[in-house]
C-alpha cells in the first residue's frame, strides 16, 4: 500500500498544470476557481435579494436591488476555513439579512455541529447572525441554527440544542429559550402576523404539531395522534393551518426487501379549537408514497384557498392544487419531467421550480426555470435554451424573477429577468477569475443507452481535442444516489466540484463518461425508486458495466485504458466495479465510498424480541452480497483511496475496513487522507487537494510523461 504524502500530491500538482496534452489545456486551479453561489432568497417586499457566495473557500453574503441589482458584498469572511453559510433569508421589511455560519447541513448527522477543517485548537461555532441589508459589521446572534425571522422583522425564532429560542433581529439583547417542549423541535413557522409560532415536536415514534402563542399561554396541540405530523403551513388569515401526517413508528416486524407503500395525507386544522380533518390521502401504490425528491412533500398554503403539495403518484414529482375544504387535486405539471427547488411567490399566487423540461429533447439532461398558477395548469417555462436555470424566487414586489443560471462553459451566477418574461441579466460576471477556461470547456454530449435488464440509461460524454486515435477514457459515477448529472454545470457544489473535474480530465486526453445509474432522479419513479437497488441487489450497477461497454466500443477509446472513478454512492459503485469486474476497469479512485453495507445501515440484525423479521436472514445475505467486500477475491486493479476523518455521511471505518482487506489481497493500492474534513470537502484547498490526486493517479496508471 503506498500512502501519498504531502510532498509528492503538490509534486503532481505541478505535473498536472504543466504538461501539456492535445488539444487545450489549463489548470485544475483555474477551472476550479469559479464562485458558487447557493441560498438565493427574497424579501416579502420591495425587489431585494441575497444570495452565498463561495469564493476558492472563502464564503460570503451578497446582495441586490432592483431596479438594477449591483451585486454587492455584505460580509468579508477572508480565510478558506470551512465555515459555511446556510438558513439565508431577508426580513419582510427588506432591512435584515439573517444566516447561519458554520456547520454541515448536507450531512447524514450532526449537521449542526461545528466543522474544524483547519485543525484550530479552539473549534469554530455553528452560530445565528445578522446583518443591515444597507451594510454594516455582522452580530452574532447566538449559537443555534435554521433561524426564521418574524413577518414583523423584528424577532429570529431559532433551534438551540432541540428547543425553540428567541432572540431581537438586531441582537439588541441576549438570546433566551422561547419556551421549553419535550421533545426534539423543528419546523418553525411563524403566523403571517407575527403573534403566534407553529413547530413540530418529534417525540420518536411519534411528532405533534404544536402552536406556541406566549409565555403564558399553554401549548395548542394539533389534533395529537400517534402518527407522525410535520410540514405545517399557515393560511393567510393565520386561523387555520395544513399539515402532513404519517404512521407513527412500531408494528410487528416486516420484510426488508420487499417494497412497500409508505403512506401520508394531508389534514388542515383549526387553530383556535386544535380540531382537524384529512383533505386528501395519498394513493396506496410505490409512486403514491412520500415523496422521495428536494423539499419532500413541498406543501404551501397559497392564494384562493389552495393548498399545493408534490406527489409522485403519477410516476413524476409532479406538483398539485386542492381545494383547502378537499376534493381531487389538479394536477399542475402535467408532462414526463421531474419539478424541484420549489418556491412559493410572496402574494402565494404562482409557484416556481426547476423542471427538466422545455422544447428541446435535450432538456430532460438539463434544468430551467418554471412557473405555474396554483390554481391552473399553464406551466410556463421562462427561459428554453441549452443553457440551465434552477432556485427561482420571484421578488416581494413581484416584478422580478432571481435565479441561478449557467451553461456548458459559463459556471453558474444569479440572473434575473422580469416577471412578464424578457432577456435575462447575468449578475457578478465580473467576479469569475481572469484565468477562468471558459472557452476551453467542452460541451458534453447526451449519451443513451440500454442496460442488461433493458433499463434506458442516460450520460453525458466529454471529448477531448485531437490526440491520438485511441484514448484513455474514465467513467464517472455520481453520488447520492438520488442525485442527476447535467449538460452543464451542476446546481450542486459538490457535483460542480466533479463537472469541472471531469472537463479537467478531459483537457489532459481522457473520454469521460458521466452515467446516471438508476436511483438517481430525473427519469421517473421506476428508475429512482427500482427493484433491487442497493443493499437489496444494487440493480444499479449494471447500469455503470453498460456504460463501461458502451465506451469500449467506441472508435476513440482504447478498451484497455478504461477507469471507473466516484465519490459517496459514487465511490460504492466505483469499489463495487473494481471487485466484480477488474478485467473491464483497470483502474480507479476510490472516493469516500460504502464498502460493507451491514456496516452502514441498521435494523438488519434480529433482538431478543419473540417476533422475528421474516427476512432477516436473507436480507442479510443480499445486502452482503451487494457490498464490494462480498468480492474482494476477485478485486485485482489498481486503486486511490480517498477519505476525509470528519465524513457525517459515510463512516471513515467503511475505509479503513477496505484498505486492510485489499492489503491482505495484495491489490496495488494508494491511499489519501485529508484531515478533519467532512464528505462535501468544506476546505476549498481540500477539494483541490482531492482533485489533483485523482486526476494524476489516472494519468500515472494511464498515460506516460512527456519526456
Amino acid at each position: 500500500m503506498k500512502t501519498i504524502p504531502l510532498l509528492c500530491l503538490l509534486t503532481g500538482f505541478l505535473f498536472l498544470q504543466s504538461s501539456p496534452s492535445p488539444g487545450q489545456t489549463f489548470s485544475l486551479e483555474s477551472v476550479k476557481s469559479y464562485p458558487f453561489p447557493n441560498e438565493l432568497t427574497s424579501s416579502a417586499k420591495g425587489s431585494r435579494i441575497a444570495w452565498a457566495f463561495n469564493e476558492q473557500g472563502k464564503r460570503n453574503v451578497y446582495v441586490a436591488e432592483g431596479p438594477d441589482f449591483a451585486p454587492r458584498k455584505l460580509t468579508n469572511y477572508t480565510n478558506d476555513d470551512g465555515q459555511e453559510i446556510t438558513s439565508l433569508s431577508i426580513s419582510a421589511d427588506g432591512n435584515w439579512v439573517v444566516y447561519v455560519r458554520g456547520g454541515d447541513h448536507g450531512s447524514n448527522w450532526d449537521d449542526e455541529l461545528p466543522v474544524n477543517v483547519t485543525s484550530s485548537p479552539v473549534p469554530p461555532k455553528v452560530q445565528v447572525w445578522s446583518v443591515p441589508f444597507a451594510g454594516g459589521e455582522p452580530k452574532a446572534i447566538a449559537e443555534g441554527d435554521m433561524p426564521v425571522i418574524s413577518p414583523r422583522s423584528d424577532r429570529i425564532a431559532f433551534i438551540k440544542g432541540g428547543q425553540v429560542w428567541i432572540s431581537p433581529t438586531d441582537g439588541s439583547s441576549a438570546a433566551k429559550a422561547m419556551f421549553n417542549a419535550r421533545g426534539t423541535n423543528s419546523s418553525i413557522e411563524w403566523s403571517p402576523d407575527g403573534a403566534k409560532l407553529a413547530f413540530v415536536c418529534d417525540r420518536k415514534d411519534h411528532a405533534f404539531v404544536g402552536v406556541f402563542t406566549n409565555e403564558t399561554t399553554p401549548i395548542n396541540w394539533i389534533a395529537p395522534s400517534f402518527g407522525h405530523d410535520e410540514s405545517p403551513r399557515w393560511s393567510p388569515d393565520g386561523k387555520r393551518l395544513v399539515f402532513v401526517r404519517t404512521p407513527g413508528t412500531g408494528g410487528a416486524p416486516d420484510s426488508l426487501l420487499t417494497r412497500r407503500h409508505r403512506p401520508w395525507s394531508i389534514w388542515t386544522a383549526d387553530v383556535a379549537s386544535g380540531t382537524a380533518s384529512p383533505i386528501w390521502t395519498a394513493p396506496k401504490t410505490l409512486a403514491g408514497s412520500e415523496p422521495s425528491t428536494h423539499g419532500g412533500f413541498n406543501l404551501h398554503w397559497a392564494a384562493n384557498e389552495r393548498i399545493v403539495f408534490l406527489s409522485y403518484q403519477d410516476g413524476w414529482p409532479h406538483l398539485y392544487s386542492i381545494a383547502s375544504s378537499g376534493g381531487i387535486p389538479l394536477l399542475l405539471t402535467p408532462g414526463s419531467f421531474m419539478a424541484e427547488h420549489i418556491t412559493l411567490s410572496h402574494d402565494r399566487k404562482w409557484l416556481l421550480f426547476s423542471g427538466n423540461t422545455g422544447p428541446d429533447k435535450l432538456d430532460i439532461d438539463r434544468r430551467h426555470a418554471v412557473r405555474v398558477p396554483v390554481d391552473k395548469a399553464q406551466m410556463e417555462v421562462l427561459v428554453p435554451g441549452t443553457g440551465l436555470e434552477w432556485t427561482p424566487v420571484v421578488t416581494g414586489d413581484g416584478a422580478t424573477v432571481a435565479m441561478i443560471s449557467a451553461t456548458a462553459q459559463r459556471p453558474p451566477l444569479p440572473t434575473v429577468m422580469a416577471f412578464t418574461k424578457g432577456t435575462p441579466k447575468v449578475l457578478g460576471q465580473n467576479l469569475v477569475p481572469a484565468n477562468f477556461p471558459a472557452n476551453q470547456l467542452v460541451t458534453p454530449k447526451q449519451v443513451i443507452f440500454k442496460a442488461p435488464d433493458g433499463m434506458t440509461v442516460h450520460g453525458q460524454l466529454f471529448e477531448p481535442a485531437g490526440g491520438p486515435s485511441k484514448k484513455p477514457a474514465l467513467i464517472y459515477v455520481h453520488g447520492g444516489p438520488p442525485r442527476q448529472m447535467l449538460l452543464g454545470w451542476n446546481y450542486s457544489d459538490y457535483y460542480a466540484n466533479s463537472y469541472a473535474l471531469n472537463q479537467y480530465l478531459a483537457s489532459q486526453g481522457f473520454v469521460v463518461l458521466s452515467i446516471n445509474y438508476r436511483l438517481g432522479i430525473g427519469y421517473g419513479f421506476d428508475f429512482h425508486q427500482p427493484a433491487n437497488g442497493g443493499a437489496t441487489g444494487a440493480s444499479e450497477y449494471q447500469d455503470v458495466r453498460a456504460g463501461a461497454v458502451w465506451l469500449s466500443e467506441q472508435p476513440q477509446v482504447d478498451a484497455s485504458k478504461i477507469g471507473i472513478y466516484g465519490g459517496s454512492y459514487g465511490g460504492y459503485l466505483t469499489a463495487l466495479a473494481l471487485a466484480r469486474d477488474s478485467k473491464l476497469f483497470a483502474a480507479g479512485v476510490d472516493i469516500h465510498g460504502v464498502h460493507d453495507w451491514s456496516q452502514q445501515r441498521n435494523g438488519i440484525s434480529q433482538t431478543d424480541r419473540y417476533e422475528k423479521i421474516p427476512d432477516a436472514d436473507k436480507a442479510a445475505k443480499v445486502v452482503w452480497e451487494s457490498s464490494p467486500v462480498s468480492s474482494i477475491s476477485t478485486w485485482t486493479s489498481p486503486v486511490l483511496i480517498i477519505h476525509g476523518d470528519e465524513d457525517r455521511n459515510v463512516r471513515f471505518n467503511q475505509s479503513t475496513d477496505l484498505v486492510r482487506r485489499l492489503d491482505k489481497q495484495g491489490v496495488p493500492m494508494e491511499t489519501l487522507v485529508i484531515v478533519d474534513d467532512t464528505h462535501h470537502w468544506m476546505k476549498h484547498s481540500n477539494a483541490i487537494k482531492m482533485s489533483a490526486a485523482t486526476a494524476d493517479y489516472f494519468k500515472r496508471q494511464f498515460m506516460k510523461p512527456k519526456q
